[in-house]
């Protein structure tokens, strides 16, 4: 199956689960690749945001808090870099710093910027991956290199109690 209908389908396993909430750019209204990928998500599930990478990646963490399994998705994995203070500074450390009273769960849904059918310049298609491995220590960090990964990792995503951050590559939206 194609890598984006394999997006789709993941979304809307995840969407069928009552605690999830959809937040970020182009999440209810279109704009980007990932948009179509949410086509079977309910609308009532879905916040769309301004650009507000940092403010939005802390309201994905206070969501956790309280009960809900954020799916926060930033569009292009440059702008993630906008949210690293929260993300590393806080979703990364929260349990630690509680002593385990907090124990966040966030699904991170990035893409690297297509390449393809036109170049859209450095800042929008950069692969931050390894760096952000080397960087986190409890956001578990799945790079999705292929199609039949899809579904796994987002159910693994799903059913774990850390936080996970998935990497799509969006020069694969068309593929098998």
């Amino acid at each position: 199956m194609a890598y984006k209908d394999e997006l789709t389908k993941a979304m809307e396993l995840l969407s069928e689960n009552e605690k999830t909430i959809f937040l970020g750019q182009s999440v209810a209204c279109s704009g980007n690749a990932i948009y179509k990928t949410l086509e079977k998500v309910p609308v009532t599930k879905r916040i769309e945001l301004p650009i507000i990478e940092d403010t939005q990646m802390g309201m994905s963490i206070g969501l956790s808090f309280e009960g809900f399994i954020p799916i926060s998705i930033f569009p292009r994995m440059d702008f993630l870099i906008l949210a690293t203070n929260q993300l590393v500074n806080h979703l990364d450390k929260i349990k630690e710093m509680s002593n385990n009273h907090f124990n966040p769960k966030v699904i991170i849904r990035t893409s690297i910027g297509a390449t393809r059918p036109l170049y859209p310049g450095v800042q929008h298609c950069s692969d931050y991956t390894e760096a952000l491995k080397l960087i986190l220590k409890n956001v578990k960090v799945i790079k999705l290199e292929n199609s039949r990964d899809i579904m796994p990792e987002y159910k693994k995503a799903l059913e774990s109690n850390s936080p996970t951050l998935l990497i799509e590559i969006s020069d694969l939206y068309d593929s098998e």
